[in-house]
């Protein structure tokens, strides 16, 4: 069992990552409204099951991808209890021999570690250089709950409000696949 706080709707007063800080000041000049819980460490699925009872939304999986080149590079968004198998989504995306990006690529390119990966890693991406890509299931969601940077808070925003303010703050489009 992970320790959840109670629900804010104003930034946590200390933050894990630099990219957490970027993450809540972008909200607030977006004038994005969020819901937000501090947690104990969450660094998987189960992890976040009693994060998902507080914020009363099921938290995605966000999955940091690569080409065997390491070249390109995809966010994958999907729902928690997808199982994903590297092969299908390559066959999806029209990509041989996609793999998980390691932990360093992680760091560099997204500014957290791993168990932290979130939409909001895309702020760092200026040149674009990954792409994102949805599960429709979860673009069709309400809400959109994930990390805001570290594994120690999470939060959740109108998914509308994501497609809608943030993605075109950051310059990125999301390719949408069942």
């Amino acid at each position: 069992m992970v320790y959840v706080s109670e629900m804010h709707t104003s930034p946590p007063s200390k933050f894990g990552s630099d990219l957490e800080m970027r993450t809540y000041e972008t909200l607030t000049h977006l004038q994005i409204p969020f819901h937000q819980v501090a947690t104990g460490e969450a660094l998987t699925m189960e992890d976040c099951i009693d994060i998902d009872h507080r914020l009363g939304i099921e938290v995605v999986k966000t999955i940091f991808l690569c080409n065997q080149k390491k070249t390109k590079f995809y966010l994958y968004i999907t729902p928690a209890d997808f199982t994903f198998v590297t092969k299908e989504f390559g066959k999806k995306m029209e990509i041989p021999r996609v793999s998980f990006a390691s932990a360093d690529l992680l760091k560099a390119r997204l500014g957290v570690i791993p168990g932290a990966a979130t939409i909001f890693g895309l702020l760092l991406d200026s040149d674009h250089e990954i792409q994102l890509v949805f599960d429709q299931s979860v673009a069709d969601r309400e809400w959109y709950g994930c990390s805001s940077g570290s594994v120690t808070n999470y939060m959740k925003l109108k998914t509308k409000d994501l497609f809608d303010k943030f993605l075109p703050y950051t310059g990125h489009k999301a390719i949408f696949i069942d």
